[in-house]
C-alpha cells in the first residue's frame, strides 16, 4: 500500500507532533475541542523526508557546511547549490494525487471552487515541525489567486480594495519565499507607491495603488524568474515545495544547530493546507497574537496585540504598531471574551501558557495556531509556580516546566541603580537581562566581530528571520520597531539573549551604519547599553549589579529541595563567595579554594619565601606569620556558614605560580646591572627559580606532594584552619570543618599527611584552646589511580569529592587550557566529542569512573560521603548523571546553585518517571 502522506484535521491525533508538526497538531486539537478553526489538511513530516531522501547525502554535506557560517561568499554559493538539487526533486509518489483529492473535500466544506473565477478557494500553506522555530521556516498566504480570482473575490466579498490588498500580498509572498526574489525588491516598489499616494499605513493605500502594485510586483517576477504562475494548482505545488525546502533554508539549519534540535526530536516539517481567513476585509477585520498569561512578568492576564485590516505576516514583522489586547477588549468586548475562553481552554488542556494566533473576519473569531509560550526566565518561573497553586499542574509539573538556563538567566544583571544612568530611548523589554555591546547594524557583521572577540550589540529597524545567526552572535539586539511579539521579542525570549524591541525615538540607519537618538549619532563600534528588564537604551557603558533570588523562584527551589536526592552545596574562594552561596540555598562549601587568600601583597611575600626557602627551618620562620594572616579569612567563611560544613582543600596548584617568571627576574637582573646596582640577591633568586622550574607543573610538584616532602607546610595551613573554627566555637558558634587532601594517588600520601600534618595540628589546637573539634578528613578525587585504588582510599578518609575537572585532563591526557583554545571546536564540529568535556561529564570515560569509584567508596565504608566539586557540579545533564551514581552531593559556583537545585530535583523526578534527562521548555 501507498504510504498515507494526507490527513484531515478532524482524522488526525494531536498527540502526534513527530507526524503532524507543533503547528498541525494545534490546529487538529482545536478542531477537536470544538473552537472556529478554518478547515484544511496536513501533509506529514514524512512526506517531507521522502521528499528529500533521493539526494538525502548531497543535501546534508551542504548543511554541515552551513553550520559551520562560512564566509558570506562561501555561504551565498552553498545555498544557490543547495536550493538547485532542492528544486529539482519531485514529490513522493502518490502525494500529488492526495493533496488533489484533499483539496475537493476542501472545496466541498468550503462551498468554494479552488481557481474558480467567480467562487474562488483561497489557502494558506503553512510549515511547522514537531518543535516551535519561531520564524525559521515558511508560510505562504492567499494562495489560489490570480488575474481573474482576484475579481471573483472582489465580487464575492463586495469590496474590491480588500481582493486586491490580498492578491499584491501574495504575490509578494510568493516571488520571495517560493521563487526565492530578494524581498528589498518588492518592498522598494511598495515604499514608492505608498509615497506616491501618500499613504503613511499600508491602509491609505488606495485600490488604484494596490492594483499598481500587483502588476508591478509581476514585473518583478517577469525579470527575475519568469511569468507569473496564473494556475493556481501550480502555484499550490510549488508552495508545498517551497516549504518543504524552507526546512533547509540556512537560519533554519543554523537554529536547529544552536538548540540542539536532533533528528530524534524533529526531522522534517510538515505542511498545512488551511482555508484562507482574512484580517484585511475591512476596520472590522484583523489579526492578532495573544498569550494566555503575560510572558514578560507572568501575570495572569490576557496578553497579545491585535491589528486592524492585515494578515499575520504584519503582526510579526513589526512593520506596523499594533493595539494591545487590552485595547482590542474595549473595542470588541463579545469577541474577546469568545477569545480568553478559548485561550483559557487551551491552557488548562496543553498544562501551559499558551502563544495563540487568531484572526478576525467580519466580526469572527477563528483560531489559527497554538503553542506553548516561549517566556522570559522571570514569568516561566511565576506561572509555573501560579499554575500549580491553582491546580492546573502538579509541584513535579512545575519542577519540570522550568529549565535550568532559566534559573541562571533569572540571575542575569541589571542595571546599577547607583550609576544614575539616564536612558537616551525607551522601547518594550522584550527579553531580560542589562548589557553593554559595540553598535553593529548587520547579522554577517555580528558574526564577524564576535569571532574577534567583540561584544556586539545588533541594532536593526526590525529583525527578519534570515538574521537569526546575527541574533547567536550579539549580547544584546535593539530594534526601532516591533512589538512584544514581533520576530525580534520572540526569538530573543527563545534564546536567552537580552532585548528591547519597538524604541521608535531611535532612527536605525542600516546601510549608513548609525543610529540617531535625541540629535546625537552612535556610528558602528559605539557603545550601548540596553536593559531588556525595563526597555531603556543608555549610551556608553553602564554598570550592573547581580540580582536577588524573586520570591517565585524561591518558592519552586523550595519545592525542588523536598525531592530531589542529591545535596547541593558550592565552591568558594572567599567570604563574599560563601555568603552568595548560602542566600542561593548551598547547604555547606563543598570545597573552599584557599589559593586566592594568599594573593594579597604582604602574604604573597611570604609564600615566596616558604617557597623559595632551602630548608625546614625557614620554611616554618615565614609560615608562623603566615598561617596566623589567613585564619581570619578562615574565621570569617566559618561564621558564614555556621551550622553547615565547609571543606577547605589543602593547596593545590604547582608552587611556580605563585613565583615570579625566570625571564622576568633575568630583566631585573640587567637593570640592575645597568643602575650599577648590587644583583647578589637577585641572582640568588633566578638561580632558585630555575631550580624549582618544571618541565610539566600540573603532573609535578603540587597537592599532596607538597605536603609529602614539606610537611610543615600542611600543619601550619591545618592549624590557620583548626585555629579558626576553635575560636567560633569558643565564641559559641557551631563551624563544621572537613579538611581535603588534593591530588591523591596513593593511600599511604594520605596517611603521611595526616601522622605528619593534619592531625599533630589537630591535637595542638585542641590543647591549646581546650576544645574539641569534630574534623573530618577526606580527599579530592581526581587522579585515575585513585579511582581505581578506592578500595584502600576510602578506608582511610571521611569523605571523598571528585576534581573532575582534572580527573578529565587525566582521562583525556588533555591541558584543558591547551585543549580548549586548540583542538576542542573542531573535535565538536566534527562531532568527534559530542560536548566539550570540560562543560559536561564525558560519560563513558570519566563517568565510569567516577560511578565505579563512588560505588566501590561506599562498598568499603557505608559512613563516607561523597561529593563532586568540579564544574561538572553545576552542569545540569552532568548533575543527571551524578544522580544515578553513589554521588551523595554536587558542589557548583556560587551563582550556579540554584540550577543545581533545580537539576538535581528533574533528575530524581524524571527517574521517577522513565525520563532520560533534565528537561524543560
Amino acid at each position: 500500500m501507498a504510504k498515507k502522506y494526507v490527513y484531515e484535521f478532524r482524522e488526525a491525533d494531536h498527540r502526534n507532533k513527530k507526524l503532524f508538526g507543533g503547528k498541525g497538531a494545534s490546529l487538529i486539537q482545536m478542531t477537536k475541542l470544538g473552537l472556529r478553526v478554518p478547515p484544511g489538511f496536513i501533509i506529514t513530516t514524512e512526506a517531507c523526508k521522502d521528499f528529500f531522501t533521493p539526494r538525502r547525502a548531497e543535501i546534508e554535506e551542504l548543511e554541515a557546511l552551513l553550520m559551520k557560517q562560512p564566509p558570506p561568499e562561501v555561504r551565498d554559493a552553498a545555498i544557490k547549490k543547495l536550493f538547485s538539487i532542492i528544486d529539482s526533486l519531485d514529490m513522493p509518489p502518490g502525494l500529488w494525487d492526495s493533496v488533489v483529492e484533499y483539496m475537493h473535500r476542501l472545496e466541498a466544506e468550503a462551498g468554494r471552487k479552488f481557481g474558480d473565477p467567480e467562487n474562488p478557494l483561497l489557502v494558506s500553506v503553512r510549515s511547522g515541525a514537531a518543535v516551535s522555530m519561531p520564524g525559521m521556516m515558511d508560510t505562504v498566504l492567499n494562495l489560489g489567486l490570480n488575474d481573474q480570482t482576484v475579481k471573483g473575490l472582489a465580487k464575492q466579498t463586495g469590496n474590491e480594495w480588500f481582493a486586491y490588498d490580498a492578491y499584491r500580498r501574495f504575490v509578494n509572498m510568493f516571488g520571495k519565499i517560493v521563487l526565492g526574489i530578494d524581498d528589498k525588491l518588492f518592498s522598494g516598489v511598495w515604499e514608492e507607491i505608498k509615497r506616491k499616494y501618500g499613504a503613511k499605513e499600508d491602509p491609505e493605500v488606495p485600490v488604484e495603488g494596490l492594483k499598481e502594485a500587483v502588476e508591478r510586483f509581476k514585473a518583478i517576477i517577469r525579470e527575475q524568474y519568469g511569468e507569473f504562475p496564473q494556475d493556481p494548482w501550480e502555484q499550490l505545488r510549488l508552495a508545498i515545495k517551497a516549504v518543504f525546502r524552507s526546512w533547509d533554508n540556512p537560519r533554519s539549519i543554523f537554529y536547529r544547530a544552536a538548540n540542539k534540535i536532533t533528528p530524534d526530536v524533529a526531522d522534517c516539517t510538515a505542511v498545512n493546507v488551511v482555508t484562507m481567513v482574512f484580517g484585511n476585509m475591512g476596520w472590522d477585520s484583523g489579526t492578532g497574537v495573544v498569550f494566555s498569561r503575560d510572558v514578560a512578568t507572568g501575570e495572569n492576564k490576557l496578553y497579545g496585540e491585535f491589528l486592524p485590516v492585515a494578515q499575520g505576516e504584519d503582526v510579526v514583522a513589526g512593520i506596523r504598531t499594533p493595539m494591545d489586547i487590552e485595547e482590542f477588549r474595549k473595542r470588541f468586548p463579545h469577541l474577546y471574551d469568545e477569545l480568553y475562553r478559548g485561550v483559557k481552554l487551551l491552557e488548562k488542556e496543553n498544562k501551559d501558557v499558551q502563544d495563540v494566533e487568531f484572526t478576525v473576519e467580519r466580526g469572527k473569531l477563528y483560531f489559527l495556531q497554538c503553542r506553548n509560550a516561549k517566556m522570559t526566565p522571570l514569568a516561566r518561573v511565576k506561572t509555573a509556580v501560579d499554575m500549580a497553586k491553582e491546580g492546573v499542574i502538579s509541584k513535579d509539573e512545575a519542577i519540570l516546566k522550568v529549565s535550568p538556563d532559566h534559573v541562571l538567566q533569572l540571575l542575569y544583571p541589571r542595571i546599577d541603580p547607583k550609576a544614575n544612568a539616564k536612558p537616551v530611548a525607551k522601547g518594550l523589554p522584550a527579553s531580560p537581562g542589562a548589557v553593554s555591546g559595540q553598535l553593529v547594524f548587520h547579522p554577517d557583521d555580528a558574526v564577524k566581530w564576535a569571532r574577534e572577540g567583540k561584544k556586539v550589540l545588533l541594532a536593526r529597524v526590525e529583525t527578519k528571520p534570515d538574521d537569526v545567526h546575527g541574533f547567536y552572535a550579539a549580547v544584546g539586539i535593539l530594534t526601532s520597531r516591533g512589538g512584544m511579539t514581533s520576530h525580534a521579542a520572540v526569538v530573543a525570549r527563545a534564546i536567552g539573549k537580552p532585548a528591547v524591541v519597538g524604541a521608535e525615538s531611535i532612527e536605525i540607519d542600516e546601510a549608513g551604519k548609525a543610529l540617531r537618538v535625541n540629535g546625537q549619532v552612535l556610528r558602528e563600534g559605539d557603545w550601548v547599553t540596553i536593559d531588556g528588564n525595563t526597555g531603556n537604551v543608555y549610551i556608553g557603558v553602564v554598570p550592573t549589579v547581580e540580582p536577588e533570588l524573586i520570591p517565585e523562584l524561591d518558592e519552586l527551589l523550595k519545592w525542588a529541595d523536598e525531592v530531589r536526592r542529591l545535596g547541593v552545596r558550592a565552591n568558594a574562594d572567599q567570604p563574599d563567595d560563601a555568603a552568595i552561596a548560602r542566600k542561593f540555598g548551598a547547604k555547606g562549601i563543598g570545597l573552599l579554594r584557599i589559593e586566592r587568600m594568599f594573593r594579597r601583597p604582604e602574604r604573597l611575600e611570604l609564600l615566596r619565601k616558604v617557597i623559595l626557602a632551602e630548608n625546614k627551618e625557614e620554611r616554618i620562620k615565614h609560615l608562623e606569620p603566615l598561617y596566623k594572616m589567613l585564619k581570619g579569612d578562615f574565621k570569617e567563611i566559618f561564621k558564614v556558614m555556621d551550622g553547615l560544613p565547609v571543606i577547605v582543600r589543602l593547596i593545590d596548584p604547582p608552587l611556580h605560580e605563585f613565583l615570579p617568571k625566570p625571564e622576568e627576574v633575568l630583566q631585573q637582573i640587567y637593570e640592575a646591572k645597568a643602575g650599577g646596582r648590587d644583583v647578589k640577591e637577585l641572582e640568588w633568586l633566578y638561580n632558585r627559580v630555575k631550580a624549582l622550574q618544571e618541565a610539566n607543573p600540573m603532573l609535578g610538584h603540587r597537592g599532596v606532594r607538597v605536603g609529602v616532602t614539606y610537611p610543615e607546610f600542611y600543619y601550619y595551613l591545618s592549624k590557620a584552619i583548626l585555629e579558626a573554627a576553635a575560636e567560633l566555637k569558643r565564641e559559641g558558634h557551631n563551624p563544621i570543618v572537613e579538611i581535603m587532601i588534593p591530588q591523591v594517588s596513593d593511600v599511604v600520601e594520605i596517611r603521611y599527611v595526616k601522622e605528619h600534618g593534619i592531625l599533630p595540628a589537630l591535637s595542638d589546637v585542641e590543647k591549646e584552646f581546650g576544645v574539641r573539634l569534630s574534623v573530618k578528613i577526606g580527599t579530592m578525587v581526581e587522579t585515575v589511580r585513585a579511582c581505581l585504588t578506592m578500595d584502600k582510599i576510602a578506608k582511610e578518609v571521611d569523605f571523598i569529592s571528585f576534581g573532575t575537572n582534572d580527573l578529565t585532563q587525566a582521562v583525556f591526557s588533555f591541558s584543558r587550557d591547551d585543549a580548549e583554545n586548540k583542538f576542542i571546536p573542531q573535535y565538536l564540529e566534527l562531532k568527534i566529542l559530542n560536548a566539550d568535556p570540560f562543560e559536561t561529564l564525558d560519560v563513558e570515560g570519566v563517568g565510569k569512573l567516577v560511578e565505579l569509584a563512588a560505588k566501590t567508596a561506599k562498598e568499603v565504608n557505608p559512613d563516607i560521603e561523597v561529593g563532586v566539586c568540579g564544574e561538572h557540579g553545576g552542569d545540569p545533564k552532568s548533575i543527571f548523571f551524578f544522580h544515578k551514581t553513589a554521588v551523595d552531593y554536587v558542589s557548583a559556583s556560587p551563582f550556579r546553585v540554584p540550577l543545581a537545585r533545580l537539576a538535581a530535583a528533574q533528575a530524581q523526578i524524571l527517574e521517577k518517571l522513565g525520563g532520560k534527562g533534565p528537561e524543560a521548555e
